[in-house]
Order: C-alpha cells, then sequence, then structure tokens
C-alpha cells in the first residue's frame, strides 16, 4: 500500500492497494476466484500485483506464462474483464484493451476507455465505480491456442504511473482470419514512451499520445522480429504546467529486515541515494501462523525487506485488507491475513478519520 499525499484533490482519498484485474486472470495473481497451477521455477504467487510498473526494464510483471490458459475466448463475442474490489483508483485515467500473440512485444487494442476508467465520468474518488468492463472482440481478431490479453492503465490524479496486467487466453475463430489490424498498445511513463502529467481536472489530458499512436498488425503465425519501441517527439508528448505536489510522507521500513527476493516480473533498477519512497503490500497467506509484511522500495531500489507486523491489538482476528485508525488519530493499520501490522502515519498536518468499519482516510485536523 503506497500512502503519498500527492495533490490536494488526493489528500482525502481513501488509502487502498492498486487496481488489478482478476478476469481473465493476470499471470501469478493471488486474487483470482480460479487460477493454474504455478509454472515450474516459480515459487510462489505474486502478492505486489497491483504494484505500479518500474520506469525502465519489462512493462509487466511476468513474462513468464502460466502453466495453461485462464480463458478461452470467441472472436466476434462479448468478453467481461473484471478487476479486483477495494483497489484506489485514482479518480480514474486511461484503460487500453489489447491482444497479443508474441507474449505482448506487439498488442493490439481491442478497446479504449478513456479518461474515466473505473468511473462514470468525472471524479474525486478514489474508490471505483466501474469494476468490469464487457465488449465484443473483433469479428477478425485471429485464432490461437497462445493468445495475451493485456490490460493497460495511466491514473489521472497522484504519482505518474503505469499499471498493466497479462493474461495467457485461447481464442477460437472459426472465418479463417490470419491476422489482426489495430492501433498499437501503448504504455506512458514509462521509458521510451512518453509521459502523462497528472490530470488536475483536464481529462483530456495524455489523449494525443493514444490517438497518435502507430497500426500495429498481429498474428499467431508471425514470427518476424517486433517493432521497435514507437519514438514520440518532443511535441507529441503531453506536457502542462503543474503545480508542485505538496508534502509527501515517507514510511520508513521496519527495522529488524532481511532481504529477500524481488517480486515476480520485477527489474531492479540501480541503486539511489534519494530518499526511497515505501509501498507495503501482504506477500500472501502466511503458513500457519506466520504473517509478513514486505517493504518494497518503491523504482528506486532493487532491496526488498520484509519483518513481522504487531501483534493485533484485540484478540478477535481482523478482516484481511481492513484499516483502522490507531488511538489518537495520528496514523493508521493494516490488516494482514488476519493480523493488524505496524502502524504508518498520516502525512504533516492531516489526522486519520474513520470512514467505515474497514476504511480510513488522512484528511486535514
Amino acid at each position: 500500500m503506497l500512502f503519498k499525499i500527492a495533490s490536494i484533490a488526493a489528500l482525502a482519498s481513501s488509502i487502498a492497494a492498486h487496481m488489478d484485474m482478476t478476469e481473465p486472470c493476470s499471470r501469478f495473481s493471488p486474487y483470482c476466484a480460479t487460477r493454474p497451477p504455478l509454472p515450474a521455477g516459480i515459487l510462489d504467487y505474486d502478492y505486489s500485483i497491483n504494484n505500479p510498473i518500474p520506469y525502465n526494464g519489462s512493462v509487466f510483471k511476468s513474462e513468464i506464462q502460466w502453466t495453461k490458459p485462464v480463458a478461452s475466448w470467441t472472436a466476434g463475442q462479448p468478453v467481461t474483464i473484471k478487476f479486483r474490489p477495494g483497489g484506489a483508483a485514482h479518480s480514474g485515467g486511461h484503460c487500453q484493451f489489447a491482444i497479443s500473440y508474441d507474449n505482448g512485444k506487439t498488442a493490439a487494442v481491442v478497446h479504449e476507455v478513456m479518461k474515466h476508467c473505473f468511473f462514470n465520468g468525472p471524479s474525486n474518488s478514489n474508490v471505483a465505480d466501474v469494476l468490469e468492463y464487457t465488449f465484443d472482440l473483433p469479428a477478425d481478431i485471429p485464432a490461437s491456442s497462445n493468445a495475451q490479453f493485456i490490460w493497460i492503465w495511466n491514473n489521472a490524479i497522484g504519482n505518474r504511473e503505469l499499471y498493466t496486467g497479462i493474461a495467457d487466453i485461447t481464442i477460437a475463430n472459426s472465418g479463417g482470419s490470419k491476422s489482426y489490424t489495430g492501433k498499437s498498445a501503448i504504455y506512458p511513463n514509462h521509458e521510451g514512451y512518453g509521459s502523462i502529467p497528472e490530470f488536475n481536472g483536464d481529462y483530456n489530458t495524455g489523449l494525443s499520445l493514444f490517438e497518435n499512436a502507430p497500426n500495429v498488425v498481429v498474428s499467431p503465425g508471425d514470427s518476424a522480429a517486433p517493432p521497435p519501441v514507437p519514438e514520440y517527439s518532443s511535441s507529441a508528448v503531453e506536457s502542462k504546467t503543474v503545480a508542485p505536489p505538496a508534502e509527501s510522507k515517507t514510511v520508513t521500513p521496519p527495522a529488524e529486515s532481511k532481504t529477500v527476493a524481488p517480486p515476480v516480473g520485477h527489474t531492479p533498477t540501480s541503486q539511489s541515494s534519494a530518499e526511497p519512497t515505501f509501498e507495503v503490500t501482504a506477500t500472501g497467506p502466511p503458513a500457519e501462523s506466520t504473517v509478513e509484511v514486505t517493504a518494497t522500495k518503491h523504482l528506486t531500489d532493487s532491496v526488498y525487506t520484509s519483518s513481522a507486523p504487531t501483534a493485533a491489538p484485540t484478540s478477535s482476528a481482523c478482516t484481511h485488507g481492513a484499516l483502522q485508525c490507531i488511538s489518537g488519530n495520528a496514523g493508521f493499520q493494516e490488516c494482514v491475513w488476519g493480523v493488524w501490522s505496524a502502524t504508518f502515519a498520516c502525512g504533516p498536518g492531516t489526522v486519520c478519520q474513520q470512514t467505515s468499519p474497514d476504511a480510513v482516510v488522512c484528511g486535514w485536523a
């Protein structure tokens, strides 16, 4: 969970994990209703699946495929994409949905939700109104037993980030189509693709990047090398004057820590001397009574640490993912598989406010 006061619009946002795709099930997601067994050599599911993608390296959390497809679709028929509830929706933004046959190296867009993804219109909320989208697959999308479905999201408010999901699927098509031509999927806020500033109420921000994306041809039988990443001139990259962000709060990792392997599919970046921002996520269901919380240095470091959270303040078990304000309202705790985590402080000048039994906000005192 990443907590950072990034803009006035985000001050009263609910504190939660980010959005992630559960149908079709993203590779190695632990949150899907059904999921295939892990491939050989993959030791655990990726409990950081909803973290943003690092600026450089792979645009996917994992380039290793599931052991079998997670969905079977038919060209020209409707498909439904679902997302896990409870994630931070960052007031919407731009979403792309694409098909690939080469493990995501090239991907053609088959559906878009621009401006207000996860919402029905402009919103300052961090809680999604829309958790599923249904649309028809193109009738000329080629059949394949080894295709990939890709979801891409650029958030409207908060840190300038990129979120993606990739799922392994099969596609049936009795029409014999050999290829599909569509607009290329792009990955703004990732190295080589240009950047999108914070919207600040202007939901047209960044649209030109998507409108100017080149067409690509995807085909299950195309063995040619994928085209290079599109280069965008300085005139094509969105820019706007943005007020300096409000002061941010950095959460310090637990004192007692140990080095553990980075999440599946993560490409570590070089060591940075700058003070990192920490993202705190559960590493998964515990074995028996063991619980871990992972403090992940956000984008700036290749070191990962973990330590056990503090014991629950009461004897009753808590609900995984629930949040509660601590005594005095100076911060909050998150329930991680039945045990309350260490305390996270609210930002300077703000206090914790319990908005529901399982949710909190940090707002001005």
